[in-house]
């Protein structure tokens, strides 16, 4: 037995290649150029991965235009002026918004795994968004003949698919980001909107059989672009005693950010259920220094005493790039935060004995 240790998804693209997708967007790149240059970046980036010698890989999310758009990137029946994003250092991200019925996704992720396991030697896992970070997209106002109620079954449908499509291409597991779990505390303190997020992604989860939800995997984060946050100022022990509600196998936590690690670790071991893996961040994504193997180690040991070992594996608190514009972390760091997240859980394990 060792400490298992998977990534979360996204790798900073090429600056190339995020040149090439505005490029593309403005009308000034042919298709099959810009395709070209994504099979290349792919390649490249499944190779380096593999390299670090990381048991589990993605294809670093070097196609999607974002981690949460990606399904409903270039629809007819949305606008651009949906909900914003305000993250700490000011920048926003904004929602589309759905304008009209029937929402359906434009692509599915098996798409990206397809493309990636042409490449790939190592188990490829597969991040999707989450049905609850989709339905903001609805407007408050409602849509004539198009009701809440009926979106969101549309919406349970599709993610639903997602999932079984790529477990039937072959997704090693997939991880379904939830990064707007922090958030909805933030937007409203009742939780209210935390409990109609998590009610939402469980009637997702609760169309997969026992085994299947051993595959799927939650992950959490107070949003991660441009090295800064949108809900890191939100307590995160009013989020955990919820998260652990849902109906998932493995939850893929930021933690290596947090500032008070030990009340968190007291909050996860009240709650976290007995069948649950709990993939603790180890590697803070938002800071320019690369921690040392050895501050891994020391990390993964202190939470070893919250969590049965049996239960504990090690991740990165977010993607590196979760929008396809974001160079704030260049390729090499995000490499090399990996290999340090590898070898500090390879020192823990052996100290743990296992």
């Amino acid at each position: 037995m060792t400490l298992p240790t998977e990534p979360i998804g996204s790798i900073p693209r090429p600056k190339e290649l995020v040149e090439a997708m505005q490029a593309y967007e403005k009308g000034r790149l042919d298709r099959s150029e810009l395709d070209e240059m994504y099979d290349q970046a792919v390649r490249q980036t499944i190779a380096e991965f593999e390299a670090t010698g990381s048991p589990v890989i993605t294809d670093g999310e070097q196609t999607k235009p974002s981690f949460a758009t990606y399904p409903i990137h270039g629809l007819d029946n949305l606008a651009p002026d949906g909900i914003k994003l305000v993250f700490r250092d000011g920048h926003i991200r904004q929602l589309p918004r759905l304008t009209e019925g029937p929402f359906q996704y434009k692509i599915h992720a098996d798409r990206y795994l397809e493309e990636a396991l042409e490449h790939a030697t190592k188990p490829v896992k597969q991040p999707v968004i989450s049905a609850s970070a989709l339905s903001l997209i609805y407007p408050k106002e409602g849509i004539n003949g198009y009701p809440k109620e009926k979106f969101l079954e549309d919406l349970v449908d599709e993610a639903e698919k997602e999932i079984r499509l790529c477990f039937q291409k072959g997704a090693y597991n997939v991880q379904i980001d939830f990064t707007e779990g922090r958030l909805a505390v933030k937007l409203d303190p009742t939780r209210k909107l935390l409990k109609s997020f998590i009610d939402l992604n469980n009637r997702v989860l609760n169309r997969f059989s026992d085994d299947e939800r051993k595959r799927i995997g939650i992950h959490t984060c107070p949003g991660g672009d441009q090295d800064s946050t949108h809900s890191a100022d939100v307590d995160y022990v009013e989020l955990l005693p919820l998260l652990f509600s849902l109906n998932a196998g493995n939850f893929y936590m930021q933690f290596a950010s947090e500032p008070d690690k030990e009340r968190v670790l007291q909050c996860i071991n009240k709650y976290m259920g007995p069948e649950q893996m709990i993939f603790l961040g180890v590697i803070d994504v938002t800071e320019p220094r690369v921690e040392t193997p050895e501050e891994v180690r020391d990390l993964i040991l202190k939470a070893a005493e919250y969590i049965p070992v049996v239960q504990l594996g090690t991740t990165d608190d977010c993607g590196f790039s979760p929008f396809s514009d974001d160079l704030s972390t260049s390729r090499q760091a995000a490499f090399d935060m990996i290999r340090a997240r590898l070898q500090g859980t390879r020192l823990a394990a052996k100290e743990l004995n296992l």
